[in-house]
């Protein structure tokens, strides 16, 4: 198998479950809001919807005013738990302590408000704000033809033309409803130069680069 794994930017977004979904949508009593899907995402199942919310830190003490980051698009389907990923960047623009965690670990990660510009609506969520580990979604099958395992952490070489990049610490994450993709954040995406159709590879850099003793797959390039 050839060791290639497609690598996609995951730009800052949203989960919510149903209950707050309606909330924010202000469903009336007893009945659900729906979200529709404007863009299918390569992960099956998995979709952008048409809802666009803003995100909203807290008050700024210098200048007595709440930062914002508007626009933000809720991912469906909708959840079981309230999520909101954001980049290291976006944390320091909100001035909220996102802690880096793997997509469904928000226990103790930072709250973060969300507002509804067309109807005024406000959800705080107590946790839930994290900057998401990069991650290789994979199948049974692709972990098997990969030698690895669920939760493993591994380097991934991203080579483009002016800029080459090692992700270590890169989880492995398999399930057989996944589809083999890497996901890196808007931080991640830039300081590789990972724009448009981009493809990493799984290697292994612990060697000497000077006598490199690994069979291939090494980030040397022997």
């Amino acid at each position: 198998m050839e060791n290639k794994i497609l690598v996609e930017t995951s730009a800052r977004h949203i989960h919510l479950t149903q209950k707050e979904f309606d909330f924010i949508m202000g469903a009336p009593e007893g009945q659900h809001a729906v979200l529709n899907s404007r863009k299918e995402l390569s992960q099956p199942g998995q979709f952008v919807s048409d809802v666009r919310l803003d995100l909203v830190g807290p008050v700024n003490p210098k200048t007595g005013k709440n930062k914002v980051i508007a626009n933000v698009s809720i991912l469906g389907p909708l959840r079981d738990h309230n999520q909101v990923e954001i980049s290291a960047t976006d944390a320091r623009t909100l001035g909220v302590a996102a802690p880096i965690r793997l997509s469904g670990d928000i226990k103790g990660s930072a709250p973060i408000d969300i507002s509804n510009p067309l109807n005024g609506k406000v959800l705080h969520l107590s946790e839930g704000a994290i900057v998401a580990k990069r991650h290789i979604h994979m199948t049974p099958e692709d972990a098997k033809a990969f030698g690895v395992k669920d939760g493993e952490a591994v380097k991934v070489l991203i080579k483009q033309a002016d800029r080459e990049v090692i992700f270590g610490d890169t989880i492995i994450r398999v399930s057989p409803k996944f589809k083999l993709a890497m996901h890196i954040d808007t931080d991640e995406s830039n300081a590789a130069n990972a724009g448009g159709l981009v493809f990493g590879e799984i290697v292994d850099c612990d060697c000497d680069k000077d006598d490199c003793g690994c069979e291939g797959g090494c980030c040397c390039g022997k």
